[in-house]
């Protein structure tokens, strides 16, 4: 099954043709697309959110009804295989800005036999989804703030809410910047006063401070034409010595290497003169017996109306 037309005939795009695109300037925390450090952190991370958030859908009542899914910003394309993988008669297109990462998609898909359920493509999400209207049971947006600016919400939302079929699902999941725990050089010295101040001063927070996402996800959703809006959260614990652990451990180790110069543009030269020596305090608490940290992530999710604002412009 492809992800086709109401005649179950062609395909959205043929991926056989696709050019390879020059891509566009991006927002994204880390700039440097070709680095294979980031993307063996998105694929660390992917499955480990995955896996501690319960699922790809945990808070849907019946997923099975949901047949044709959108993933935004997609990166290694893990959560759309997963559902894919999980759900046998949804297909699910992926779409992301980089090309590499578009690639690396296709290839795990290929790796996992569902491509033929599975559709990657290059495109910006900060431009208009070159998709139909009306054509999504769900679209999925997961970690926003990575990409995203504050004045950035608005036009997501209304594509969102374009491409999603009325009565379908608008799903974004977001994350608190720091992760409280027994590590001070994570939460306060990284995570704080480096990561939380840079996204502040790059715009992609409403306030300086850990929730400041995640506070307006449901006013923004609401906001902009969502109906019958809903939350979860999830506290993602790790514990030294398990495999949750081990994962959290490989994210935060690449992360280091990948955002370094968005934090030193960002951050300001004072918060960052010391990034070697934090680093290797986090890599010390870390790898102590009692070490643990927790993940907030929040879920927001809400129903695409009959008939939104930007049909009415029309």
């Amino acid at each position: 099954m492809s992800m086709s037309d109401k005649t179950g005939k062609e395909r959205i795009h043929d991926t056989s043709r696709e050019p390879r695109k020059q891509e566009h300037p991006s927002t994204y925390i880390v700039q440097d697309r070709e680095n294979r450090r980031e993307m063996l952190r998105l694929a660390i991370q992917d499955q480990m959110i995955t896996s501690g958030m319960g699922g790809v859908l945990p808070e849907q009542p019946n997923p099975t009804v949901f047949q044709r899914v959108l993933d935004v910003a997609c990166g290694t394309g893990g959560w759309a295989i997963e559902a894919a993988r999980n759900y046998p008669a949804m297909s699910v297109a992926g779409i992301d800005i980089s090309q590499q990462m578009i690639e690396y998609a296709r290839g795990l898909a290929a790796d996992q036999q569902v491509n033929d359920r599975v559709e990657f493509h290059v495109m910006d999400a900060l431009r208009i989804l070159e998709f139909p209207d009306r054509f999504f049971d769900l679209v999925n947006l997961r970690f926003g703030v990575s990409f995203l600016r504050t004045w950035d919400w608005p036009k997501m939302l209304s594509e969102l809410l374009r491409v999603t079929r009325p009565g379908g699902i608008v799903r974004v999941t977001d994350e608190e910047i720091v992760h409280p725990g027994s590590s001070p050089a994570i939460s306060r010295s990284f995570q704080e006063e480096m990561l939380q101040r840079a996204l502040y001063q790059a715009g992609h927070l409403f306030a300086d401070k850990t929730t400041g996402l995640t506070d307006h996800l449901e006013r923004l959703l609401i906001q902009h034409g969502c109906l019958q809006v809903q939350t979860k959260a999830h506290a993602l614990v790790f514990r030294a010595g398990t495999p949750e652990w081990q994962a959290y451990y490989g994210d935060v180790e690449h992360a280091f290497q990948t955002i370094r110069p968005f934090l030193q543009k960002w951050a300001g030269s004072g918060a960052t003169r010391e990034y070697d020596a934090i680093r290797q305090r986090i890599q010390e608490e870390m790898q102590q017996p009692d070490f643990h940290a927790t993940w907030n992530l929040l879920t927001v999710w809400g129903v695409r109306p009959d008939t939104i604002e930007s049909e009415q412009v029309h």
